[in-house]
């Protein structure tokens, strides 16, 4: 039995190693939705939004947050390149909303404008 706990303790990453991945990723997750929120900003300054408009906005503010969660959630008791690697994936899943976003709204921006 103490076999088995002195293995998973030493797989275990340092705290300063979770915090510091952590942040630095963090970082990237936190300019897409300060991204997110100036484009709502901007778009409000210029026209008022539908419903279907204040919620593709909000979902792109909140999405960067619930990726980030799930990822860290996901991988904090992981090896550290294993943690990397997640929370990499989950800014990949990111970037692809935010162009898949882009492509939407200036392909049909008629339909979120009030």
């Amino acid at each position: 039995m103490s076999e088995n706990t002195t293995t998973t303790a030493a797989r275990r990453m340092p705290t300063w190693l979770i915090v510091a991945l952590s942040g630095i990723f963090g970082l990237f997750y936190a300019y897409a939705v300060w991204n997110s929120l100036g484009n709502l900003v901007q778009t409000l300054a210029f026209t008022p939004l539908n419903a279907m408009g204040w919620i593709v906005w909000i979902f792109a503010i909140v999405f960067p947050v619930i990726v980030f969660a799930f990822a860290f959630a996901l991988g904090y008791r992981r090896r550290a390149l294993h943690f990397a690697l997640i929370l990499l994936t989950g800014l990949v899943l990111v970037a692809v909303f935010w162009l898949n976003l882009l492509a939407y709204l200036y392909g049909s921006s008629a339909s979120l404008i009030g």
